[in-house]
């Protein structure tokens, strides 16, 4: 029986994308996924490869369900565009430029609305509502005064 040569890089292309320090995380979300029967990428069948890397990419918690999931992020980020909303952002484009646009600044998210995780989008939430609880100052207006001056044996052209 011959074994077929696996590629890992979307795993490590996707911890790369994360942050997951792999020499010292590695070990430990291959034993998670596998129930603890090894800690080697090797050693993983197809399934529970492709299992570990669809949680690491769309952040789903191992053993939830998918619809679950969805759900919640739906939840999360109708939250976020609700406040986006509030905010003034046009959040009914279809493209979500200006939702993108946004997202992007790095004192929002710092990545596209349609890449920010449950988690990211609910910590999201608060920062929105802080822009909110903000008070809207006005520039102060100048004020311009006129001399009026009204003679009293004069009439009004």
């Amino acid at each position: 029986m011959t074994r077929k040569k696996r590629n890992y890089s979307r795993f490590y292309a996707i911890a790369k994308a994360k942050g997951i320090d792999l020499d010292q995380h590695k070990e430990t979300l291959v034993s998670q996924f596998t129930g603890g029967r090894t800690s080697s990428l090797r050693e993983m069948t197809p399934a529970e490869y492709d299992a570990m890397c669809e949680c690491l990419q769309t952040g789903r918690p191992l053993g939830g369900s998918p619809a679950e999931y969805k759900e919640r992020l739906r939840r999360a980020r109708s939250a976020a565009l609700n406040r986006m909303q509030r905010l003034g952002v046009d959040t009914a484009d279809r493209t979500f430029a200006a939702v993108d646009e946004f997202c992007l600044d790095p004192r929002i998210a710092g990545k596209p609305f349609g890449m920010l995780t449950v988690e990211e989008l609910q910590a999201l939430v608060p920062k929105l509502e802080a822009i909110l609880r903000k008070p809207v100052s006005e520039k102060p207006r100048r004020t311009i005064r006129i001399p009026l001056f009204i003679r009293a044996d004069q009439r009004p052209s």
